[in-house]
């Protein structure tokens, strides 16, 4: 008998089992080392793009201003998001290490949803900069003060943890009789509440509910920020001025799109895609939480003219 199959045997009696197998994109565990592969390698251009961009944000004074401080904010926010999945994802796929603790599943899932709200505040709050600085420059300095950026991390942070919060507990008070096997990388919230043997109805709908006041707010916001900034822009009577007031917004659309498409595809197949294969919702779940981290700093090294001068500088002393 398979070892996943022995354990899940053994808690089949039990209200919360001490343990959650979890055992990758189902179907394809014969090449979870090739898998891994690639998943090890955007792990690593996240940490090197990551933490490169909050080296030259923080050492250079002339970067001490809000589309800096907020693209570090989303730094930081992708580094613990992607630190808290991708190790034991690596582990289960490189040494077959599928258990995980009951209570760090949770803490998993917390962070994982946690920080995913946190990073669409600080993108909302990255639409409101661009708002700001191309409808209202004359204001810019004296609306996004420091204080009032580090209020806005402190908002996204609250808002993240207060939205999360409950879901630990809404799944502590699930019964798990049938099996303890998560099919699925890492501990995600419906993936946990589908092999549950009680009625997951509350559970449901407040994953139904956080989804649509985060995600149906923030691209709600969003997309009124930019329809005021196009209509700013085309009202221009340079056509100079209206190509360099958009370029200042080329690389958040793109970190916008990188983030929000994968997340949409993933909550639609996982609430309406039924006749989807499970390894299709799987796959779209690791790209939603790992293409973008990786992505981000990229999109705004190449598209921010001073980042990219700054790192080209920094590459140059060094040979």
């Amino acid at each position: 008998m398979p070892a996943e199959s022995r354990t899940a045997f053994s808690f089949n009696n039990s209200i919360n089992p001490s343990t959650f197998i979890l055992i990758g994109i189902p179907g394809l565990e014969e090449i979870h080392i090739w898998i891994s592969i690639p998943l090890c390698s955007m792990y690593i251009l996240t940490l090197v793009g990551n933490c490169t961009i909050l080296f030259i944000i923080t050492t250079e004074q002339s970067f001490h201003k809000p589309m800096y401080l907020f693209l570090s904010m989303l730094s930081i926010i992708d580094l613990i998001a992607s630190t808290s999945t991708m190790p034991k994802i690596l582990c289960l796929f490189w040494f077959n290490s599928r258990e995980i603790n009951f209570d760090a599943c949770l803490v998993q899932m917390f962070f994982i949803h946690s920080f995913s709200i946190m990073e669409s505040t600080v993108l909302l709050a990255m639409a409101f900069d661009r708002y700001i600085a191309i409808c209202n420059p004359l204001r810019y300095t004296s609306i996004l003060t420091n204080p009032r950026i580090a209020k806005i991390g402190m908002i996204a942070i609250i808002r993240g943890s207060v939205l999360m919060t409950p879901c630990p507990f809404l799944i502590k008070r699930l019964s798990y009789c049938g099996t303890n096997v998560i099919s699925h990388t890492y501990c995600e919230h419906m993936a946990i509440v589908k092999i549950a043997c009680t009625d997951t109805t509350i559970n449901r709908a407040y994953g139904l509910f956080v989804a649509l006041v985060v995600i149906g707010l923030d691209v709600l916001f969003i997309t009124l920020s930019y329809f005021m900034i196009v209509r700013t822009v085309l009202s221009l009577s340079s056509k100079e001025a209206r190509v360099k007031a958009f370029g200042t917004c080329g690389s958040h659309i793109c970190v916008i799109l990188i983030s929000y498409v994968p997340a949409l595809f993933s909550f639609f197949t996982h609430r309406f895609g039924q006749n989807v294969a499970p390894q299709v919702h799987i796959i779209l779940a690791n790209i939603y939480l790992f293409i973008p981290p990786m992505v981000n700093p990229i999109v705004y090294g190449v598209k921010t003219k001073e980042i990219c001068h700054r790192v080209l500088r920094i590459f140059y002393q060094k040979h």
